[in-house]
């Protein structure tokens, strides 16, 4: 009886093992997450947001390092946690930066065709 006991218990285990082995597998270390982050930190800085968008890109950038630490101590949830935020943030940041470069190249734009205005206006009253 007693051997019937010591082999169920270690069946009990070994199965208990293989769960918690099989949980790990199933949530790696986000990877593809914080790549996509990366990609979108690039994006952004393409974009002209660390002229236009400092702030967003430097929280990016600080959740992004943030996160890829937490992967290398196998933190996995705070990780994919970071990295989707560092993603969020990189992509705020891109969205500032093409607004702000938009609205300043439309501003440029009032200007010079308020100057084409005054120059056609000139050039079309008669002399005095």
């Amino acid at each position: 009886m007693t051997t019937g006991i010591l082999m169920w218990m270690g069946r009990a285990t070994a199965a208990a093992a293989v769960l918690m082995w099989a949980g790990c597998v199933s949530t790696p270390v986000p990877n593809e997450k914080i790549a996509l982050a990366k990609s979108s930190v690039q994006r952004a800085e393409q974009a002209g947001a660390t002229e236009f968008a400092p702030v967003e890109l430097a929280a990016a950038r600080e959740k992004l390092s943030s996160a890829e630490q937490a992967a290398s101590h196998r933190d996995t949830q705070p990780a994919s946690d970071l990295a989707e935020q560092a993603d969020v943030d990189a992509q705020l940041a891109e969205a500032t930066a093409m607004q702000q470069k938009a609205h300043k190249a439309a501003a440029e734009f009032d200007v010079s065709l308020q100057t084409l205005r005054q120059e056609s206006t000139r050039s079309s009253q008669p002399p005095q």
